[in-house]
């Protein structure tokens, strides 16, 4: 039997003082998931995730594939010290909020069993940080995203690299990060 005991694992502190070398994943969180990854050496990997319902297949198994993906990619890097979200607040259908809310659950429940921190961000910071406009349209988001140099395919991807440079440029307070730790008893 296991039980679980909630800590506080990073300070504002130590994640700002290494934020540089450290690995960072950045996600935009739906049926096609944008996500951007920062490794150690400052190389950045972006890109989108489909997971969409396969047919004859239940509803559960995207969720499925969205852990086995997050693994993947924590296997393909060194680990990753602390992931981001964008935190949806309103969506335009019910489909879509029970869809984020299985989506942000996954990955809540994945970092706590992994013990990474992770943090939402609201859209309206992302956009506000990238264009100015808190309330920017998708295409302006992908129009200032390709201003810093980067080739988004769409606007999930673009999302996910607005979260990350938001994160890469000190904007974000960490010190509310928290995950789980698993212990015996």
């Amino acid at each position: 039997m296991h039980t679980l005991k909630s800590f506080t694992r990073f300070k504002e502190n130590i994640l700002m003082d290494n934020l540089k070398q450290q690995t960072i994943l950045a996600l935009d969180l739906g049926t096609i998931t944008g996500f951007a990854i920062k490794d150690q050496s400052g190389v950045i990997i972006s890109g989108v995730a489909s997971f969409h319902n396969k047919r004859f297949e239940g509803g559960g198994m995207v969720f499925l594939r969205f852990k086995q993906w997050l693994t993947e990619l924590k296997n393909s890097t060194t680990n990753f010290d602390a992931i981001y979200f964008e935190e949806v607040r309103a969506h335009k259908g019910v489909d879509a909020a029970h869809k984020y809310g299985g989506f942000l659950a996954h990955l809540t429940a994945w970092c706590e069993h992994h013990q990474i921190p992770y943090q939402g961000i609201p859209v309206g910071t992302i956009k506000k940080h990238i264009t100015g406009k808190g309330n920017a349209s998708k295409e302006q988001v992908i129009d200032a995203v390709r201003q810093k140099g980067f080739s988004p395919v769409d606007h999930n991807e673009a999302d996910s690299l607005a979260l990350l440079d938001l994160v890469l440029n000190d904007q974000i307070k960490t010190s509310d990060f928290a995950t789980m730790k698993i212990t015996g008893v």
